[in-house]
């Protein structure tokens, strides 16, 4: 029988860099919950609400920002582990270890609410900055001063692995173990559980080289199933849960992305209508129908289409989930749950991905971020990281007073000061970063 991941040790409330305070014992909280709560109250998830998502950041339309996009991933993933978890604790009603299974909830809830922590400003064209910077560049004449495994790290940057390294990082001033996140919580968030000499072309990874030791001993806590490269290069399968975090995310970028599309004109409601009631049979569409004939404002109807549709697909999603368990604990699952849905639910998905290619992605506010975002990004990264690299200049020294303390970009190594400077640019807000973007080429002066 080919090894299989087992539940009783994948659910695991152990605190990352707090092991020695481990205390299993019930409290009125969970410490999955606890892990919820400290994102809510913490500063890189406040920051949120000042990154784009896809769209320019509100003027008289308010549209989704990271911030907004987080909290509504975690619903949807809440509400796609918990009949999961229904499912699965009737399955396995006899073992000892069966209550562990009613924190699938709690604990990709608080993974939904991390997983874009580490996004740089201006969407994915800012994670394209960062790598094309070293890749393509000023940062390409540094090649030489590193070694493969992080100059890997650097022209593959990728915002999981960047949510990872803010969660577990001890940055300086802080304690161990970053955020003391549980164990599972943190594990849920690795999309790709491979180091970046694996990213190939897709440019993605899950961890750097700076945490991957942290990130194997996670995986050996929680008995992930390693799949080691060719090379050695370290590799895993991911954890089970990652995939209901992943469904839950696909599902709110693809539907809402459509939904703020129609508000701000991108797609009429004619588009809309035709999109989101292709998720349903004939006799689904009548009754959707008949509800719609009582609204009279467009965004309500949207809004209400919306809705059914993330209905459907959490409940699909589950079943194909629940129907892939042994796949998924035995790392042979292929694809993603959405992959795995019927017909019908699968062709409207791939219609709205169409669309939204088509229309969204290309529409002329989004290209227009993404080529100021990118403008600014490396403007930024090319002066921060000329300053650590020629320290001892006055210019220098004045640009790196602004840098927060937490950020070691005094490190020993080179390689360990430009993660400082990414580590400041990529916890960046857009408008933080376009402001310092302005002070410093001489565009905006404080008032004097």
């Amino acid at each position: 029988m080919a090894e299989m991941m087992q539940w009783s040790k994948l659910i695991s409330d152990k605190r990352f860099g707090l092991e020695q305070y481990h205390n299993p014992a019930p409290g009125t909280r969970s410490d999955f919950q606890r892990d919820y709560d400290r994102l809510v109250f913490s500063s890189p998830f406040r920051r949120l609400q000042n990154k784009t998502q896809v769209f320019p950041l509100p003027g008289s339309i308010f549209v989704h920002n990271r911030l907004t996009h987080s909290m509504e991933v975690s619903c949807v993933g809440r509400s796609l582990a918990n009949e999961v978890s229904n499912a699965l604790q009737k399955k396995y009603a006899a073992e000892p270890w069966c209550n562990k299974l009613n924190d699938l909830g709690d604990i990709v809830a608080a993974a939904c609410l991390a997983h874009d922590l580490g996004n740089p400003p201006f969407g994915h064209s800012g994670e394209k900055a960062i790598s094309t910077f070293f890749s393509e560049g000023e940062g390409a004449v540094l090649r030489e001063e590193f070694s493969d495994e992080e100059w890997d790290d650097l022209i593959h940057f990728e915002g999981n692995a960047n949510s990872l390294r803010l969660l577990i990082h001890q940055f300086k001033g802080r304690r161990p173990g970053g955020f003391a996140m549980t164990y599972s919580m943190l594990a849920s968030i690795v999309k790709y559980p491979y180091e970046s000499t694996l990213a190939g072309n897709a440019n993605k990874f899950g961890f750097f080289i700076t945490e991957k030791d942290d990130f194997v001993r996670i995986a050996n806590e929680l008995g992930i199933l390693p799949r080691y490269g060719a090379n050695g290069e370290v590799a895993f399968v991911r954890h089970p849960l990652v995939y209901i975090v992943e469904a839950a995310d696909d599902i709110c970028y693809e539907v809402m992305d459509i939904e703020d599309a129609h508000k701000l004109k991108i797609l009429n409601t004619q588009e809309v209508t035709s999109l989101l009631m292709g998720f349903f049979d004939e006799e689904r569409k009548t009754h959707m129908l008949n509800v719609m004939e009582n609204v009279a404002d467009p965004n309500e109807k949207v809004a209400y289409m919306r809705s059914c549709v993330i209905g459907r697909l959490v409940s699909r999603c589950a079943e194909a989930f629940v129907a892939n368990e042994e796949a998924i604990l035995g790392g042979q699952f292929k694809g993603s749950l959405i992959d795995h849905i019927p017909q019908l639910e699968r062709d409207g998905y791939i219609r709205c991905t169409e669309m939204s290619w088509d229309k969204i992605y290309k529409a002329s506010d989004v290209v227009d971020i993404e080529l100021a975002g990118n403008q600014i990004i490396t403007y930024l990264l090319g002066k921060f990281i000329y300053a650590v690299t020629h320290p001892q200049l006055n210019y220098s020294k004045l640009l790196l007073s602004k840098v927060p303390q937490q950020y070691d970009i005094n490190a020993p190594t080179l390689y360990e000061r430009i993660q400082g400077v990414i580590d400041h640019v990529s916890g960046m807000t857009d408008v933080y970063a376009l402001d310092l973007y302005r002070n410093l080429n001489g565009m905006s002066l404080p008032a004097v």
